[in-house]
């Protein structure tokens, strides 16, 4: 339910390719939570006091549930279902995030403030001039050891955050090795991401030194729709292999509600996540033909069938509702102010310290790690902003999702199993700061509110009929 061409693709290609920020690291940026055992999949006594309904109670018990359901005691025995051990352990995982963005924020100013105070920013700069005189080669001459050095620098805090802190929760299943292999192939991946995107930017300085903010926001929104447009194609199956579903039981619903909202796909796509990690995930992913419906084996092995369809149908609503244009036209506007203060914030800096650094202004490679810093600062502030962004068209593919699929409890369930990884209950400006979903909680009361106000498909002829009796 948390995995989309999203969350997080677009998220991390706008820090590492738009801003070639420090960490330079393959994660698994659209992957979902583990999915807990401690709820059982059939029909409990805290289902039943959430109102939950098993497709064989007759229709008159369907019918007094419906009208008897107080959405919020509803929502609050959902979440005392959640052991309190595994509660804290949840909260524990997510908090501990919070600490995370701001180590991140600080190691690229670390990062940055050290390549320009050691001038080796200036002697790769020199040392690209000696080599080539040709502006195009020296910014690659520049970009290919520059980004290589960030991810060394970068590497003992990338090591703990993905890999040594997720197999202390439970998530990973990696060995190092494997990792690091994986490591590498996203490595190169940046690489070849980030040259050939600092080539176009660093021709934009050149040739409008006054007004690159602009045409620099034009060539990063146009970067973003490429990676979207090649990530199902080229990149994902460089991590994963992709293979056809072959459960009709699962793969001809799934295929139904495509059908049924437009989507053009024939097939889906299960995918070998669990040699990696132990959360679940999906999406609906690709542009112009390369459409792809996926998701990973550990959904399905740890996720019912009403779960399942609750999240494909959510994965959908993100590409029926065009979050992808939208997403791209929201990041565009925050590209653009960004790059308008920090050509503002640029200037300012090369007046003050340029002499000092070597650098010549924006058109001069030596000053990327500057540009990085500005740029890292304006994204580190803005992150409640970019969450909310985010968290809001997550909820309208919540909302799409529960009118698709008509399975509440299965929405209910699922955000109780997300919530192995994910904060439940939040106060509301932490929710608004730090988080890029809606919350367990959140969900819940969608479900609930949803189950309260609508009836079960084929419902609606037992209400007429009692409406009517004498």
């Amino acid at each position: 339910m948390d995995a989309h061409m999203t969350n997080s693709s677009i998220l991390i290609w706008l820090a590492a390719g738009c801003i070639i920020a420090p960490a330079l690291t393959y994660a698994q940026a659209n992957a979902t939570p583990t999915v807990s055992r401690a709820f059982p999949d059939r029909v409990s006594s805290s289902d039943r006091a959430a109102g939950a309904s098993d497709p064989g109670y007759r229709a008159a018990a369907a019918s007094e549930n419906v009208q008897s359901l107080d959405p919020a005691a509803a929502t609050q025995a959902w979440l005392a279902t959640m052991p309190r051990a595994q509660r804290e352990k949840s909260d524990a995982y997510f908090e501990g995030g919070y600490w995370l963005i701001l180590w991140n924020f600080l190691l690229a100013v670390a990062i940055s403030v050290f390549l320009l105070a050691s001038r080796i920013s200036v002697r790769l700069r020199d040392f690209a001039e000696r080599i080539t005189g040709f502006k195009t080669l020296q910014v690659i001459a520049y970009a290919l050891p520059y980004l290589v050095i960030v991810y060394v620098l970068s590497f003992p805090l990338n090591l703990y955050e993905h890999f040594f802190r997720e197999h202390q929760y439970g998530f990973a299943t990696q060995s190092f090795l494997s990792w690091f292999r994986e490591q590498l192939i996203g490595l190169g991946v940046a690489i070849i991401g980030g040259t050939i995107l600092l080539i176009v930017l660093y021709a934009v300085f050149r040739r409008a030194p006054r007004t690159w903010w602009i045409w620099g926001t034009v060539v990063a929104v146009s970067f973003m729709f490429v990676v979207v447009f090649i990530a199902p194609v080229f990149i994902e199956p460089l991590f994963n292999t992709y293979k056809p579903l072959t459960k009709p039981e699962i793969r001809d619903p799934i295929l139904a509600m495509a059908r049924a909202n437009q989507i053009p796909v024939k097939q889906v796509f299960e995918v070998d996540a669990s040699r990696q990690t132990t959360r679940v995930s999906a999406n609906v992913s690709g542009v112009l033909g390369t459409t792809r419906i996926a998701l990973n084996d550990n959904l399905l092995k740890q996720c019912t069938l009403p779960e399942i369809r609750e999240v494909m149908a959510h994965e959908m609503g993100h590409y029926v509702l065009n979050h992808g244009a939208k997403l791209l036209t929201y990041f565009g506007i925050f590209i653009l102010v960004g790059f308008a203060f920090t050509h503002v914030f640029f200037d300012a800096a090369v007046a003050r310290w340029g002499s000092k650094w070597s650098m010549r202004g924006i058109a001069d490679p030596a000053g990327l790690p500057l540009l990085v810093l500005i740029l890292s600062a304006l994204l580190f502030v803005a992150t409640p902003f970019l969450n909310t962004v985010v968290r809001v068209t997550e909820r309208e593919a919540d909302a799409f999702g529960i009118n698709t699929s008509r399975e509440p409890d299965g929405m209910a369930k699922v955000a109780l199993k997300l919530g192995a990884y994910r904060k439940l209950d939040p106060a509301p400006l932490e929710e608004f700061i730090f988080f890029d979903h809606p919350s367990g909680r959140a969900r819940i009361r969608m479900a609930m509110d949803w189950k309260a106000a609508n009836l079960p498909v084929g419902q609606s002829t037992l209400f007429e009929s009692s409406s009517t009796s004498p």
